[in-house]
């Protein structure tokens, strides 16, 4: 029997919002220079009859879904394709329950098939985390707007008292030592902070010094060089994109942006590899060698992210090595809680979230992983708008090993310009941090209604 504040969706509409990159952002092996936010109202409705509007939202993100020698359009309209599948199924999802049962359900017993329809007529399939991608802005509108219905912050409904199922019912633990009996998502919170340390993307066309420019970049008010980044936002932490397939590169771009980071006071770094590594002796190589050649630079790194390819089923790849020496995040692989057991069982020591993979497996995923021992971040997709609302609260939530990475003020700063109004905190870092004080109301606490934001036409509109 159910609870009466259960919920279930009746309607769904669907935006697309595009945005320009101020500069290219590097994926792996591919250039971004424009991306596509998708944007979701879903409306849910009680026994009760009560009605209320939740919002969703994240960039599509096509390169980091999707690697593939297809056109970065073709790609592109298929994600578009499918969210707008997933708007007419949502909207007659019949479901009753709270946000994490409801949206759970449709992930197990709905996503797939959506995916497999979609992809019967493609030479080659969009991937299952393109599907997680897609359905994610609907996922998190489910969720704000049970807190919106109800009148409080959604993060105070991840208990006994709202929800019906306990964690047990979703999760298997990797030893009879760990239960998640009698346990909710709320058991594995933190208090949260007002403030989170803020993580700076250096990506790998980015110009770190003079001799870098060509003449090309925007001259808009915003840094352009790391040292003027680091100097203007107060940063403390740097991400380094590296290429995963050029040893001798990758290690000296570590070099270089370590060598400006000690000049700027910054502590920490850390280096990405985007799944684009084969052998753990890559990796590890690199690591020894700033160990000998470089030990501070070496002391600062504090963990490494997803080196290998994200389908861990298909490159069981055991990276004990790598993890031995660095703390080891999986990121694109972490689809799920049932990834990350696998990635656990291989040798990674860390879980990446991202709310882009639905809000309600990034719960999951977190508990699972903080029940089992393995740290966590938050990681960014270049969030702006709306999206950075979820992306926070999460990362305030769930306890990181070090802050939040954030980036779009990088790369698209202008698109957020009606919700930095209202959010000046979030969607700026000042001091090395981002504020979320500003954040506040029910749902997610977007507060939308003083957002100054006009929309264009919704792509569709379902009602139930």
């Amino acid at each position: 029997m159910g609870k009466p504040t259960d919920i279930r969706p009746v309607g769904a509409r669907l935006f697309f919002l595009p945005v320009h990159t101020r500069m290219p952002l590097k994926f792996g092996p591919e250039t971004v220079t424009y991306v596509t936010c998708a944007r979701a109202c879903v409306t849910v409705r009680d026994e009760a009859g009560r009605t209320a509007e939740g919002w969703g939202e994240t960039p599509l993100s096509v390169t980091w879904v999707w690697p593939s020698t297809l056109s970065y359009e073709d790609r592109h309209e298929a994600m578009k394709k499918f969210c707008e599948m997933l708007a007419a199924s949502w909207a007659g999802w019949d479901r009753f329950g709270h946000p994490m049962e409801v949206g759970q359900d449709f992930i197990d017993e709905a996503l797939p098939g959506l995916l497999e329809e979609l992809n019967q007529d493609r030479l080659e399939p969009m991937p299952w985390l393109g599907g997680l991608v897609c359905c994610s802005v609907f996922d998190q509108a489910l969720h704000d707007a049970y807190g919106r219905l109800h009148g409080c912050d959604i993060y105070e409904t991840y208990n006994e008292k709202y929800m019906n199922r306990t964690l047990a019912e979703y999760l298997e633990p990797a030893s009879l030592s760990i239960s998640f009996d009698g346990k909710y998502p709320a058991d594995f919170f933190v208090q949260p902070p007002t403030r989170l340390p803020a993580w700076h993307l250096v990506g790998g066309v980015d110009p770190l010094e003079e001799l870098d420019l060509t003449g090309s970049e925007p001259d808009d008010g915003h840094p352009v060089l790391l040292a003027d980044w680091i100097k203007t936002d107060g940063l403390n932490c740097l991400k380094i994109k590296l290429r995963g397939n050029d040893k001798e590169w990758d290690y000296q771009r570590v070099v270089k942006v370590g060598e400006i980071a000690v000049a700027n006071d910054v502590e920490w770094l850390t280096a990405d590899f985007n799944c684009t590594v084969h052998e753990p002796d890559y990796v590890n190589t690199i690591v020894d060698r700033l160990r000998d050649e470089y030990p501070r630079l070496h002391g600062m790194i504090l963990y490494i992210e997803q080196p290998f390819p994200y389908d861990l089923e298909e490159h069981a790849i055991d990276a004990h090595s790598v993890s031995a020496r660095k703390p080891l995040f999986l990121d694109e692989s972490a689809h799920d809680w049932k990834h990350v057991k696998m990635g656990r069982g291989l040798g990674w020591t860390g879980v990446a979230l991202k709310t882009c993979k639905t809000q309600t497996g990034a719960l999951l995923s977190a508990c699972w992983a903080k029940a089992h021992g393995m740290t966590l971040m938050v990681q960014d997709l270049t969030n702006p708008m709306l999206a950075q609302v979820p992306h926070l609260r999460l990362a305030a939530h769930v306890g990181t090993i070090m802050g939040v990475e954030t980036n779009a003020m990088q790369f698209y700063p202008e698109a957020s310009a009606p919700e930095a109004v209202v959010h000046q905190g979030i969607h700026r870092r000042r001091d090395g941090c981002v504020d979320l004080s500003s954040l506040s109301g029910s749902g997610f606490g977007y507060r939308l209604d003083e957002i100054e934001r006009v929309l264009p036409d919704p792509v569709c509109d379902h009602n139930a």
